[in-house]
């Protein structure tokens, strides 16, 4: 089953509703290491993304992530705004040309998106961030090539274990970081924004 435009559109939409509906949780999450408005900012930048995308139609992937980069780019304060903008703007570079990809194309796109996180915000896997959740999620994209349903699920679940897994670490990036030994124990609330975007391009593809 290919992701299509139509998916894309579903996937952005479910995301940005149900960052409505977990603003306070990832504020809560985010006053704990950080500056208390990853829930806040996530919400307002796809609220705005929606916007943009809702009078417009798109001839591919590069062109409705281009959108939703360059606004959250725009509109999201602090690291957030820049680090998701820079994950959707190159996983949209990756998929210039296509209406419709596999799940391995997406995983070779969203590693492209990957990278640039890590070289934006000087972080790898380890560090207490967002690569956490999407380091695995992306490994796993790629291991069911034959089964694009499977492999988003088997994703879905590789970042939901990713961000449960920064609760024992110590923050070396960000704000948390300055935390120093009290930030081991908190969930890290960008790896738990991106199990979300993961969780709604899932759920996109097979209908819930």
């Amino acid at each position: 089953m290919a992701f299509t435009l139509i998916t894309a559109r579903i996937a952005l939409e479910k995301l940005a509703a149900l960052l409505e509906e977990k603003k306070e949780y990832l504020t809560d999450l985010d006053s704990a290491i950080g500056d208390a408005d990853h829930g806040t900012n996530m919400n307002r930048g796809f609220k705005k993304s929606m916007e943009k995308m809702q009078a417009k139609e798109y001839a591919d992937f590069a062109e409705i992530f281009r959108d939703v980069a360059m606004t959250l780019m725009s509109a999201v304060g602090g690291s957030a705004g820049p680090l998701y903008g820079t994950f959707f703007m190159k996983m949209g570079q990756a998929l210039a040309g296509k209406n419709e990809a596999t799940a391995e194309e997406f995983a070779i796109a969203m590693q492209e998106g990957l990278d640039g996180i890590m070289k934006l915000g000087k972080s790898a896997p380890g560090d207490k961030t967002m690569v956490d959740a999407l380091s695995p999620a992306i490994a796993a994209l790629k291991g069911n090539p034959a089964d694009d349903c499977a492999a988003w699920i088997s994703a879905t679940d590789a970042a939901e274990e990713g961000m449960k897994a920064t609760i024992p670490m110590l923050a070396k990036r960000g704000r948390s970081s300055y935390l120093g030994e009290r930030s081991i124990g908190h969930q890290d609330p960008g790896a738990t924004s991106s199990w979300y975007l993961f969780s709604c391009f899932r759920d996109a593809l097979i209908g819930s």
